[in-house]
């Protein structure tokens, strides 16, 4: 897929992955922190704005408009550019989209900065995907992957409440001018670092557009949306859970949060390792490990003994899969992979976005917390099916 230099071969034949590829994930953790710091700040902000808190919560719906509906056109716009100018431009359009918003006193243009700024994400991700496995043999994709998205998992559970907490001292602001900063170094760092690659093949819309049609990619979408939105409905309520169900103090709730982000690290490093080989096994662990952790949630929710390693298991199982689905889309449409990689984007942010939705259908019929974990089980099963389809399209192919 790439033409590497001396080095990069060098660096991709022995042990360890090239080191573009850590910093790929440092920057992906630098511009996702953003996503979940904003979650820990919305009172601030309405307070700042003088506005409701529902309407302070349209900045996260901004954002995810911006990764679900742009990412793919976004894409196609960039096609011809090379990769790590576009690398390097979504990172620059992120950290001025985000400053002109700490800048702003109006609510609307804050709101606007949200929606370009998750643009630049979709942008990113999707590039950096690619430019991961282009730095690899093919052998070892959803290994480069997984540690790319790794970065993801660090801001969920590290990034987010760090920035929260910086922001707790120095105003809501504060958190966010961190993320700007970071992810400034993270731009130069991919400069120096990661060196530029160029495909074998001349990049072709049509091409693209063609390998969308296929129809493995969109079961692998599938698969994306369903998995990512059954473990992150028990992630999102989990606070809740602990503190209502489980009836542990407060205090301990960001520990046991962390050990989410512990098993999404394990998760990612077992399931880069076995997905390249075997990716429909690493889906199928994935989903029935949601799926049984989330039903085992449900029964022993009052047991804080079986609560704290649960959570740690529901980490593993969730990130498990990701790898494999990376893997997948980079397999199947690996003469066209910047589209494809773009839409795997907007498909784990619509599974994200999903999650408000369901669990407030069952919140506001008067089902109790547990309610979210057994939402949770159905979607991981109803992975199961897209799977072994997805195992048998392949096994049709030549």
């Amino acid at each position: 897929m790439s033409v590497e230099t001396a080095p990069q071969q060098a660096a991709v034949s022995g042990g360890r992955l090239p080191v573009g590829v850590y910093i790929l994930a440092f920057s992906l953790f630098a511009m996702g922190s953003a996503e979940f710091l904003l979650a820990g700040v919305l009172p601030e902000i309405a307070g700042d704005f003088r506005i409701s808190l529902s309407t302070a919560g349209a900045l996260i719906s901004a954002f995810a408009a911006g990764v679900v509906v742009g990412g793919p056109p976004f894409a196609i716009l960039t096609l011809r550019w090379p990769r790590r100018t576009t690398l390097v431009a979504t990172q620059v359009v992120f950290a001025a989209s985000v400053a002109i918003g700490l800048l702003t006193d109006s609510y609307a243009v804050l709101l606007a900065t949200r929606f370009v700024s998750g643009l630049a994400y979709a942008g990113y991700w999707a590039v950096a995907a690619v430019i991961a496995i282009s730095l690899v043999t093919p052998d070892r994709t959803a290994r480069a992957s997984g540690v790319v998205v790794s970065g993801l998992s660090l801001a969920m559970v590290a990034g987010g409440p760090a920035g929260a907490m910086l922001s707790y001292f120095t105003g809501w602001r504060g958190g966010f001018w961190g993320v700007v900063v970071l992810t400034v170094a993270g731009t130069v760092l991919s400069l120096i670092a990661v060196p530029a690659t160029r495909a074998d093949t001349e990049p072709s819309v049509r091409r693209e557009l063609r390998t969308m049609r296929r129809p493995q990619l969109w079961v692998i979408y599938g698969v994306t949306i369903l998995s990512t939105a059954a473990y992150m409905i028990t992630f999102n309520y989990l606070a809740s859970f602990l503190t209502d169900l489980t009836r542990l103090p407060g205090v301990c709730i960001p520990a046991v949060l962390a050990l989410f982000g512990v098993g999404a690290f394990a998760g990612v490093s077992v399931g880069g390792r076995i997905a390249d080989r075997r990716p429909t096994f690493a889906l199928l662990a994935g989903a029935f490990g949601i799926a049984a952790v989330s039903i085992l949630l449900a029964l022993l929710g009052r047991h804080a003994l079986a609560v704290v390693p649960l959570v740690l298991l529901l980490g593993v199982a969730a990130f498990v899969l990701n790898p494999a689905l990376y893997g997948r889309v980079f397999t199947i449409a690996a003469a066209a992979p910047t589209l494809a990689g773009a839409t795997t984007v907007s498909a784990f942010q619509l599974g994200i976005s999903l999650v408000p939705a369901l669990a407030a259908a069952a919140l506001t019929a008067g089902a109790g917390i547990t309610s979210v974990t057994w939402i949770g089980a159905a979607l991981a099963a109803a992975v199961v099916p897209a799977v072994l389809l997805d195992r048998a399209l392949s096994r049709r192919e030549p």
